[in-house]
């Protein structure tokens, strides 16, 4: 497999986010921040998280529908592998899935078997859905079939659950981001996911457009629906809504469900619902 092309130039791309900008201005409706809330993956990923605090992280999750009626929870709750049996014991609310980051996160610097007992182990224990790291040590010199073939064994390996392929798009080009993009659906991701959050180049409009192009082909080609998460600094409603109005631009409302569309955050959803209540109380 050979280094394919971005179909579009920066300057393209720069043309074509302005113009979603100012569509995004107007899509900040009770409506739009509730579907952003929905498609949140409400993450911990600290060092210093513990069986209690993921087990407290966890019950805000169960309190949710109480608390707010009528304001559909968040996607998923994504934990390091080790917590996903406190998340499985604990959660109680049902739609919510249990993500895992796992196979080596973040940096993906390990043996290919590792990984693989890693998925397996955090599958068992609960999770619904594993985010892999491309392993970057292999795209960057070009040793395509490295990356294909691992994870195309880490999505066997892992059995009906989800993949979610993280590429790390900050440290790479526009055509690196249009190959490993292509690289990861074809080998079996469900979602392409911009980045870990562990580096300090995390998310972009200009990465979020390129995966989105990039899924928007091999759907044509295929008829295969790819899920989309950016992740990474995402903080703000307004960040929220620009990529939300990048997905809905390009891809169509059909991929507007947490079944196509996540947001990796922390702090994103309580922001959210301070904007969609009007109150500014913490619950998450």
């Amino acid at each position: 497999m050979s280094l394919e092309l971005c179909p579009l130039s920066i300057e393209d791309i720069k043309s074509e986010l302005d113009e979603i900008r100012e569509i995004a201005a107007k899509n900040s409706n009770k409506k739009m921040l509730e579907t952003a809330l929905s498609c949140i993956d409400l993450t911990t990923l600290n060092s210093t998280d513990t069986i209690s605090s993921v087990a407290a992280f966890t019950e805000k999750v169960n309190q949710f529908p109480t608390k707010y009626s009528g304001i559909k929870n968040v996607a998923a709750i994504c934990v390091y592998p080790n917590m996903a049996k406190t998340v499985k014991e604990t959660l109680k609310v049902s739609g919510v899935k249990i993500a895992a980051v796992a196979g080596g996160f973040p940096s993906s610097m390990t043996f290919t078997e590792v990984k693989i007992e890693e998925v397996k182990l955090a599958v068992a224990a609960g999770a619904d859905e594993i985010d892999i790291v491309l392993p970057l040590w292999a795209f960057l010199e070009g040793d395509f079939e490295t990356c294909s073939n691992e994870i195309s064994a880490i999505k066997k390996a892992i059995g009906n659950a989800h993949l979610k392929v993280i590429l790390e798009s900050g440290v790479l080009s526009p055509d690196q981001i249009w190959q490993a993009s292509l690289l990861a659906i074809e080998a079996g991701a469900d979602f392409i996911k911009t980045s870990t959050g562990k580096l300090p180049q995390a998310a972009t409009p200009e990465a979020a457009l390129i995966m989105c192009l990039a899924i928007k082909q091999y759907y044509e080609e295929t008829e295969r629906k790819i899920g989309f998460k950016p992740a990474g600094g995402i903080v703000t409603p307004e960040d929220a809504m620009l990529y939300l109005t990048i997905v809905q631009e390009i891809l169509g409302d059909e991929w507007l469900t947490p079944e196509l569309f996540r947001i990796g955050a922390s702090r994103l959803a309580n922001n959210l619902l301070e904007k969609i209540t009007g109150n500014g109380a913490k619950h998450f």
